[in-house]
């Protein structure tokens, strides 16, 4: 069980790279072991998987940038829109994109981003409830990004565990939809605090909710001032285009360097 966050690791990684050739790569994600009865060690457990897993992610930095690539970490609670956006993503914007799609279990939604058009490499985390910077370096080299991609990671849904750790990102990027209602930045801090993005998707149900964009503008504001902010309906097209604009600038320039993350984080 993992020291950080709790999760089990009976069922295993899993990589599986959709649309090719179908090959599976099975493995074992390995996980600290702490007493929960002393807390002193499971703290120190908690900092040394923190760290081995920067320490990784600072390598998925520097190989994304030999590739002139940069990565995305799409987080959100279960069902907010994530998979949705992606598909209209990968029809209307005009980038070079690869995605690596990160489930407990299915290839479900490596199905519908194969399906859409874009190259993808399925993980299943088994009883894991995040994706880390070595299953990333693993989805990265199964997927093998064209020079000048941009990346997408679309991490478990959960607003917890993803929040702490790095994947070697150059952006994080979370989905908040109206229908959750307005109090998730206060009840998942620390989700909404690390993002460079917040998109409230879903916004074509304002009418129907008891809740209005201004309330979950302005919740957001309260604990992440630095953020962006862009309401969207995924769906319906509503806001999209500011998003992949949003995607466009950060995709890097034909045959230049892409730019190092650990400057903005």
């Amino acid at each position: 069980m993992c020291a950080t966050c709790g999760c089990g690791d009976d069922a295993g990684v899993r990589v599986t790279t959709v649309g090719h050739d179908g090959h599976t790569h099975d493995h074992d994600h390995d996980h600290d072991r702490s007493d929960d009865a002393d807390r002193a060690r499971t703290v120190v457990l908690e900092q040394r998987i923190l760290a081995k897993n920067d320490h990784l992610a600072e390598h998925n930095r520097t190989w994304l940038a030999a590739r002139s690539c940069v990565l995305v970490n799409l987080m959100s609670a279960p069902g907010s829109g994530k998979t949705t956006l992606l598909e209209h993503t990968i029809a209307e914007a005009a980038l070079p994109l690869g995605v690596i799609e990160g489930d407990q279990e299915t290839l479900v939604d490596a199905q519908r981003i194969e399906a859409a058009g874009c190259p993808v490499v399925q993980i299943n985390t088994g009883a894991g409830c995040h994706l880390d910077a070595d299953m990333t370096a693993r989805g990265l080299r199964a997927l093998d990004p064209r020079p000048g991609s941009v990346v997408v990671v679309e991490n478990v849904g959960n607003l917890v565990c993803p929040a702490l750790f790095d994947l070697g990102e150059t952006r994080r990027v979370v989905i908040m939809s109206t229908t959750e209602g307005p109090d998730k930045p206060f009840k998942y801090p620390q989700m909404f605090v690390g993002a460079d993005l917040v998109l409230i998707n879903k916004i074509d149900l304002l009418p129907h909710l008891d809740v209005t964009l201004e309330q979950i503008v302005g919740n957001v504001r309260a604990v992440a001032p630095a953020a962006e902010l862009l309401p969207v309906s995924a769906i319906r097209g509503e806001g999209m285009a500011h998003w992949y604009g949003w995607l466009e600038r950060l995709a890097p320039a034909s045959g230049q360097p892409a730019e190092s993350a650990s400057d903005n984080r």
